[in-house]
């Protein structure tokens, strides 16, 4: 990959993210970036995300080969209009949104077509801002690119090893395809997990022991309602066609559950179960999507003094870093409840068996 001038409209966590990636790759690629809080811009400075901080869109970006429009989505338009004169002719511009209907239609109507490529990176975390943004983000995650029909062919596949320098998968879709698709597999289950907590919230006891006992299946489904409300308001806006369509289709999927448990329909309930399990064993673990994987074990421990700080010396004396380390108050493994999780599955296997033979009971799931 040859070294680019790339500019950054934002830099939160996925935008921070992508500039450091970028930065892995390429120590030679020049970065430069605005961003609403100066200090974010500080931090990025800082981390060596970025060589240069702007202090707002001017023709300063004529030098960029990409810009990179990592802003929310309702302000992509607006963003479009003040970045169009300080386009060169053969530069792109490409976002990062997960609706791609709304900026598709934007650049059409503003006859920036052949400047720009869509994108959206299926990676994120339930945190946000640039303080949670990694190099390492996207790794394993699909990164759709949605070309306009005057898209230069040579950029799109140049994008494509952008997509690939940050160790993403590249996918081509069209645009109105892309969106029916997070339809279903991104913005439909926030809906859900969301719902779900407020369900909860509002139906448990006086003393709030559903939010007490609440334990990893829970906490597993929900853990993107913590992502940011402005977001997925925005979202929700601008893919509500197909999210109304695909939600309409979950309402009635759930009302015939719903007669089925009222009715005792043992077979149908039984066939729910068995081929939602055989469809969801049929999809690869990669670190993308709403859900991010985890790479944790669980491991049981004596209720004494010392017994986390010394399983943390055996992890760091064999060089297997910790990403995180708490009490399962809950013990969903029998005697499992100090929950370890890695940077990757990698370093869980080792630490797997190096615990075991250290004669540790792990549980893996």
């Amino acid at each position: 990959m040859k070294n680019l001038t790339i500019g950054f409209i934002g830099l939160g966590l996925i935008g921070g993210s992508i500039a450091k990636g970028l930065k892995r790759a390429n120590k030679e690629h020049y970065i430069m970036a605005f961003a609403r809080h100066k200090e974010t811009l500080e931090a990025a400075l800082s981390d060596g995300a970025i060589d240069e901080a702007l202090d707002g869109v001017n023709e300063m970006l004529l030098r960029c080969d990409y810009i990179f429009l990592c802003t929310p989505v309702s302000y992509n338009e607006e963003y479009l209009a003040a970045l169009k004169p300080f386009l060169r002719v053969d530069a792109i511009l490409t976002d990062v949104g997960s609706v791609k209907g709304s900026i598709h239609k934007a650049v059409k109507r503003m006859d920036m077509e052949a400047n720009f490529i869509g994108g959206h990176p299926m990676a994120g975390s339930e945190k946000s801002g640039y303080a949670h943004s990694t190099d390492h983000l996207v790794e394993n995650a699909y990164y759709v690119i949605t070309p306009t029909p005057l898209s230069p062919k040579d950029k799109v596949e140049e994008l494509k090893e952008l997509a690939l320098s940050l160790s993403a998968l590249p996918l081509i879709l069209d645009y109105k395809e892309h969106d029916y698709i997070v339809a279903g597999i991104s913005h439909l289950p926030h809906l859900i997990a969301a719902s779900l907590v407020r369900l909860v919230k509002d139906k448990d006891t006086p003393k709030q022991t559903m939010k007490l006992v609440a334990a990893g299946g829970f906490k597993d489904i929900t853990r993107i309602a913590s992502s940011s409300p402005v977001m997925w308001q925005q979202i929700c806006t601008a893919n509500k066609d197909h999210i109304q369509s695909i939600l309409s289709d979950y309402i009635r999927a759930l009302d015939q559950v719903r007669m089925a448990v009222a009715e005792n329909h043992d077979d149908a309930i039984y066939e729910l179960f068995d081929v939602s399990r055989e469809y969801r064993n049929s999809i690869a673990d990669r670190s993308f999507g709403p859900i991010k994987k985890e790479f944790a074990i669980y491991c049981d421990i004596v209720d004494e003094s010392g017994a986390i700080a010394t399983i943390a010396t055996i992890l760091a004396a064999h060089q297997i870093s910790i990403k995180n380390i708490g009490i399962i108050h809950n013990r969903e493994f029998e005697e499992g409840v100090l929950k370890i999780e890695f940077y990757g599955e990698e370093a869980s296997l080792q630490a797997a068996e190096l615990l075991t033979q250290c004669r540790y009971t792990i549980y893996r799931r």
